[in-house]
């Protein structure tokens, strides 16, 4: 099944949970990482009762979090935008945005793989390859992402994978022990940005 597929498939919770994970992959990006999407992986197995609570809790810390270019500045935004109603179709929208974006930060960073002139969501070619990726029409036969026009690299191949394997998860896996499974794959996706990132500081330094 297609990311996008799963998308439309997925309850408030798997909505939810997998925009949560798209900035949790992300955070390495801020200066000063700390725990601010703590409080929203704590009460997703809590679903409506206390996620408006805690999305302000994870806002009011990303506010004070440092953020030091336009990329990361992204990840502010993605959280900003979060919707406060535990609804599926608001949760929706927002889910399938924070999956365009992670795959747009992830691309910025790979050392192999086309550099595109438009973004995914400005409606030029790199926006349609990225809509055909997470359609399921944009690979091989083994489903990696890459046949033209434009080649994926490593971290988009991986977030690709990773936001699929996720819902899959929160899909098929109830309770929280769904939510730590999801958890445990995003904190993979997390330290591989982590490493690109500390990698390309050193270069710059």
């Amino acid at each position: 099944m297609s990311l996008l597929e799963l998308i439309v498939r997925a309850d408030e919770r798997g909505l939810a949970a997998s925009g949560v994970a798209c900035l949790d992959r992300c955070v390495p990006l801020l200066a000063d990482e700390g725990e601010v999407l703590r409080p929203l992986w704590s009460g997703l197995a809590d679903g409506e009762q206390t996620w408006a609570s805690r999305l302000a809790a994870a806002r009011e810390a990303m506010e004070s979090a440092v953020i030091t270019d336009e990329t990361a500045t992204l990840v502010r935004k993605m959280l900003a935008a979060a919707p406060s109603d535990w609804a599926a179709e608001p949760l929706r929208a927002w889910s399938d945005s924070c999956s365009v974006v992670a795959l747009e930060i992830h691309q910025q960073f790979d050392v192999v793989g086309d550099r595109p002139i438009d973004t995914p969501d400005s409606g030029g070619p790199y926006g349609a390859w990225v809509e055909r990726c997470r359609a399921g029409a944009a690979g091989d036969a083994e489903a990696n992402p890459g046949i033209g026009p434009f080649v994926a690299g490593p971290l988009v191949s991986g977030e690709l994978r990773r936001q699929i394997q996720i819902l899959q998860i929160l899909s098929d896996t109830a309770g929280t022990a769904g939510l730590r499974q999801a958890l445990d794959v995003s904190t993979e996706g997390q330290r591989v940005l982590r490493a690109v990132v500390s990698r390309r500081a050193r270069a710059q330094g």
